[in-house]
């Protein structure tokens, strides 16, 4: 193995192996059929105190760190575990929460892929082009570009999220915002899918296939192992594509293979979606759902609302359902606002809306006798705090707003990625562009 590429990437399907060149998204023999996983050389769980953030843990696909990275923040529930009636609830939050040690500027646990992802790409391989409903975009934003130029195309409503992680984070000249105007979270797909083919100057993150996402957000299982020296019975994540679920249930099985977890079983997956637009829940359930449907763009918790996730595909969601002895579960919007204004109430800090549906789907499996009082359970906070960002830095950020690229459902992809080109080669920043819709 490559010393300077401690590890192998791995398809999950026939076995192929290679090192690493930042780039692979998939296998040659199985194309789309699987995903791609990691092997790497430091076969215990270790961690590195004295490295900053996330980058204290081995088991990651990059060649460089990428400063500013923060770890979850993995404590016992008090106020919130009383309220529900369990008695060994844990909970991993991902946000700015300063208190615990938490500075996740984008106030979501996005910025445990995006530094990975980022610290996995060579530089100079082009413009890397990310799809978000606007948590990931804001992730990538707060994240430095360290040589990789960033396009992230959001729907116009994520704009206000976007710009306070660049307000706090300061503009990068490697870095260029697409809005879509009245877009859902799957026309972002559709158009960076065009933008992609439409040069050879740009290229896909690539969502769930890059081995840096999953990896960068099995953090969460790493950082959880770490403080609570044992996996949990029960696990529950809000999913839109499942990637953060997946990555979990991968750094689980890491841990057991290595011995640390020895003689422990996977974590139960508990995902949880909007209950009004439930792709995997339905599909899990073999209820019917249009695939083409659009999700309405008054969805409580649009991050959810990924129309083709990863499912049938080896090392996918259904296979880790199945594996883990899992289920897919849902919460309402009335059920998750009230959850969310009771978790602040009783932990001291704001959570975002994927959150709260997941806080609001463990309340009724509580509640329905599906988990018992006493079961060792990890709750996955993937996003909050922004309140705690303060007054002054949001109006800061607001003021500092990028004029993104507007651009209505018909204009042209290829003239949109000509003029992002040539901001690139200007060296504009996002708050020199001008609308283009």
């Amino acid at each position: 193995m490559d010393p300077a590429c401690p590890y192998l990437l791995v398809c999950t399907g026939c076995d192929w192996r290679i090192p690493d060149d930042g780039l692979a998204m998939s296998c040659p023999r199985c194309q789309g059929d699987t995903l791609l996983g990691t092997e790497y050389a430091a076969k215990q769980f270790t961690t590195t105190p004295e490295k900053s953030g996330i980058f204290r843990y081995g088991w990651l696909p990059t060649r460089r760190e990428i400063e500013g990275s923060s770890r979850p923040a993995v404590y016992r529930g008090k106020g919130f575990a009383k309220a529900l009636g369990l008695t060994d609830l844990w909970i991993s939050f991902s946000g700015y929460w300063p208190d615990r040690g938490c500075r996740m500027t984008s106030g979501s646990f996005k910025e445990l892929e995006a530094f990975t992802v980022l610290g996995r790409t060579p530089p100079q391989s082009g413009v890397m082009v990310i799809a978000s409903a606007g948590n990931t975009a804001a992730a990538f934003a707060a994240a430095g570009g360290e040589g990789v130029p960033r396009l992230i195309v959001i729907p116009a409503r994520a704009l206000p999220v976007v710009a306070a992680a660049i307000g706090a984070a300061g503009p990068s000249t490697d870095l260029q915002v697409v809005a879509l105007e009245d877009a859902t979270y799957n026309d972002v797909i559709e158009f960076s899918k065009k933008l992609v083919a439409s040069t050879p100057g740009f290229f896909a993150e690539g969502g769930v296939r890059n081995v840096g996402r999953r990896d960068g957000l099995g953090v969460v299982a790493l950082a959880a192992f770490e403080e609570m020296g044992a996996l949990p019975e029960v696990y529950f994540q809000a999913v839109g594509s499942g990637a953060g679920a997946i990555a979990a249930h991968e750094a689980s099985e890491r841990l057991i293979a290595s011995g640390s977890a020895d003689g422990q079983s996977v974590p139960r997956m508990f995902l949880c979606q909007n209950a009004d637009y439930a792709p995997l829940y339905r599909t899990w359930r073999q209820e019917p759902y249009l695939a083409n449907a659009e999700a309405p763009l008054d969805l409580y918790a649009p991050e959810l609302a990924n129309a083709t996730p990863p499912y049938l595909v080896n090392g996918g969601v259904r296979d880790i359902l199945r594996s883990s002895a899992g289920d897919m579960l849902i919460a309402d919007p009335a059920e998750a606002e009230a959850t969310r204004v009771m978790f602040e109430e009783l932990e001291g800090i704001d959570i975002e809306r994927p959150a709260a549906v997941a806080a609001a789907a463990l309340r009724n499996a509580v509640r329905e006798k599906r988990i018992s009082p006493d079961t060792t359970c990890l709750l996955n906070v993937t996003g909050g705090g922004r309140k705690r960002l303060g007054a002054d830095l949001a109006a800061e950020a607001t003021a500092r707003q990028p004029a993104a690229w507007i651009v209505g459902k018909p204009h042209s992809p290829d003239e949109v990625a000509l003029r992002v080109l040539d901001a690139f080669a200007s060296g504009s920043g996002p708050s020199a562009l001008l609308p283009v819709g």
